[in-house]
């Protein structure tokens, strides 16, 4: 016999069991992004690669060793998105949604790099992204901090904390990046093999090396906000300003850079310590010149991505209740005129209370067997109907949940009856 296939490494099944957690997230996020005005956008999951080397950077380690990438039939070069914004501002230059409009949008799904799995990261792993265009002033970037607020409560997550930091502009960047490489390169010898390798490429991440030997190092390196420029400067003032009247508490976080070549000004992570190495949940910031850069119009833009499996991990590790799934009913049916009526009764309902969840049994066996299952589906109540019951019309209703003894209505009172005892009126 051959050996069973298996999943993809890094690539995990989502099962039943899980799925509750999933939804509970998907519809508190989108609830909270209407009541602020976004709208769902929804892209390819396969981009030209270029635009991922074009937005996200040639020499960021996302590009350089983690993407999904391979030629198609007719030669072209195709990569498995490995991020959102790229793909979404790409989306709204190619269908001219940026010309002289504020744009609101959302967006989710799975993403896709190769990593080193481990807990909280994944090779396919899903993402809610938020993208706002065509708004440059800090009172954005607080609304979207405040509304990350609000869906933390939405959600009942606890110990969440937010970091901010202001990245400047490019030009703030490079004199920073030169000061930084100066620094580094008179203690090259410190650094650990990643950082040698990035010190040409990408210095700013760097700071961002968990390796405890070179804390010291890095915690007497230069600083970033040392060499911001006034405007950007002011704009991070205001932000904050707006999140004290706000009451959202943060801590601004110097060594905060981001991973994506495409960020400046306002970068911002919420970040818990419930999660091990993997304690990011939600992260952005701004990237005012991406538009411009993929061929659109020079647009303001700033967004951010929740990680799905980290904050349905963190539902998990702070027992957050979720709402139940299970269903109301389960259809007890034995008999031929019974499976007939059984499925009538089972859509009359359907019909009559659109938010209950019923399950008919199918597939034969007793009495016993069926309320075995029955009780195994998590219904709260089990409809009972045998050809006797059909000849007079009546139909069981047994408490699986409760100690109480069965009772029997007509068909025409059923809807109501179950109406009043599940509280669905």
């Amino acid at each position: 016999m051959s050996k069973a296939l298996q999943a993809v490494r890094g690539m995990n099944d989502i099962l039943p069991q899980q799925s509750t957690r999933w939804q509970f997230v998907e519809e508190r996020v989108r609830g909270v992004l209407e009541a602020y005005g976004f709208c769902e956008v929804r892209m390819p999951v396969v981009e030209k690669t270029e635009l991922f080397r074009r937005s996200i950077g040639e020499v960021t380690d996302i590009v350089e060793k983690e993407m999904y990438t391979f030629a198609d039939r007719n030669g072209d070069s195709l990569t498995l998105r490995p991020e959102g914004t790229a793909g979404c501002v790409r989306a709204c230059i190619e269908h001219s949604l940026l010309v002289n409009h504020v744009q609101r949008l959302w967006y989710g799904g799975p993403m896709f790099r190769h990593e080193r799995p481990q807990k909280g990261r994944y090779r396919q792993f899903h993402q809610i992204g938020v993208e706002v265009f065509g708004l440059e002033g800090p009172d954005v970037d607080a609304e979207l901090l405040v509304m990350t607020a609000r869906l933390w409560k939405s959600l009942g997550l606890r110990r969440l904390s937010l970091q901010l930091n202001s990245l400047g502009t490019s030009e703030a960047r490079a004199r920073f990046r030169d000061a930084l490489v100066a620094y580094l390169k008179e203690h090259f010898d410190q650094l650990d093999e990643d950082s040698q390798r990035r010190l040409d490429s990408n210095p700013l991440r760097i700071l961002d090396s968990k390796n405890p030997d070179m804390q010291a190092l890095l915690d007497a390196a230069p600083l970033l906000r040392d060499y911001i420029d006034d405007a950007s400067r002011s704009h991070f003032e205001s932000l904050c300003s707006l999140l004290d009247a706000a009451g959202v508490d943060y801590r601004i976080n110097p060594r905060l850079v981001r991973g994506l070549d495409y960020y400046g000004r306002t970068v911002f992570e919420w970040v818990t310590d419930e999660l091990g190495a993997q304690g990011t949940v939600c992260a952005g910031g701004r990237y005012d010149g991406l538009v411009e850069y993929l061929g659109g119009r020079a647009t303001a833009a700033i967004g951010f991505a929740l990680g799905m499996e980290r904050l349905v991990g963190l539902l998990e590790s702070q027992d957050v209740p979720v709402p139940d799934r299970s269903p109301h009913l389960y259809v007890v049916v034995v008999g031929e005129q019974a499976q007939r009526h059984g499925l009538l009764l089972s859509e009359r309902l359907r019909d009559a209370l659109p938010q209950l969840r019923v399950v008919t049994h199918c597939g034969g066996g007793s009495f016993k067997s069926q309320f075995k299952k029955a009780d195994r589906s998590g219904a709260r109540y089990a409809l009972v109907l045998g050809d006797e019951e059909v000849n007079r019309r009546e139909v069981g209703i047994k408490p699986l949940r409760e100690d109480r003894e069965q009772e029997t209505v007509s068909f025409d009172a059923l809807h109501t009856r179950v109406a009043h005892l599940l509280e669905l009126v």
